[in-house]
């Protein structure tokens, strides 16, 4: 496949719901216990999936059609104690051998490992242009779980710097001071797709479809939401509802109702 073909399969209307379940190298996974079953159980609602290397060498019967991204780094590392590393582990050519439609890294503007960080990221995209496997930088200030430091200055110039660096698309918070419209001015100054992670679990279904609902009318291409969907108390629904904002351009009360709706 082209680098385009392997994006297309994740944004086929140019917007993409993508679900990570590589959070097992680094946090426990109550709620992912058996990843091929939430595949099984959310993949009429979502395009893509984030695995790791484990998973994705077992997982090809149940991803027909749906992009495989596979993370190339164990990231939140704890042999420094800080929680905030990334370790490089794999790359396209690994992507290549699962099958796998892209890849995605951790980087972290701003982290005691920035220089090495850095490095690894650009090392991944250059063995990437020979391959045509697309690179997602997942831009995260400070690292890993720092939302304080989530502003809409810090997260604007993550984006700005994957951008630069080469990634095919960014994923990054939604600015923790984020104001209506601000989102926008980050969207604006990147030319690549633009999608938001969930962090952790907010167990408030209101204020995470608002955030999506908000970050898609700022002009997200979509987003890579995991904790928010497998650690619900109905994966298949929320995942829907998400998928109801991103590729019906429902609004955040429409896709609340569509959630106590049964599935068919």
């Amino acid at each position: 496949m082209t680098r385009q073909e392997n994006l297309d399969i994740f944004f086929t209307d140019g917007k993409t719901v993508i679900l990570p379940i590589d959070h097992g190298v680094a946090i426990p996974v109550p709620g992912l216990e058996n990843p091929f079953a939430m595949i099984d159980a959310v993949s009429p609602y979502v395009d893509g999936y984030v695995m790791n290397l484990g998973v994705a060498m077992r997982a090809a019967d149940s991803m027909a059609g749906k992009g495989i991204c596979l993370r190339t780094d164990v990231y939140n590392t704890r042999l420094t104690g800080d929680g905030a590393g990334s370790i490089n582990v794999y790359g396209a050519e690994e992507a290549e051998m699962v099958g796998a439609n892209a890849v995605m890294n951790m980087i972290y503007p701003w982290s005691v490992s920035e220089r090495m960080n850095f490095q690894e990221c650009a090392d991944i995209i250059r063995s990437s242009m020979d391959l045509d496997i697309p690179v997602i930088l997942e831009a995260l200030p400070h690292g890993l779980g720092q939302t304080d430091k989530y502003t809409l200055e810090n997260v604007a110039f993550a984006a700005r710097l994957a951008a630069e660096l080469g990634a095919d698309v960014v994923k990054i918070p939604y600015p923790t001071d984020a104001k209506p419209g601000d989102f926008k001015k980050v969207i604006e100054q990147v030319w690549v797709p633009v999608i938001i992670l969930g962090g952790a679990a907010v167990n408030d279904d209101a204020a995470l479809l608002q955030m999506t609902e908000d970050a898609m009318n700022a002009g997200a291409a979509g987003i890579a939401m995991g904790r928010n969907v497998w650690q619900h108390k109905n994966p298949p629904a929320i995942a829907r509802s998400l998928a109801a904002i991103v590729h019906d351009d429902a609004d955040a009360l429409q896709a609340l109702s569509l959630l106590r709706e049964p599935l068919r």
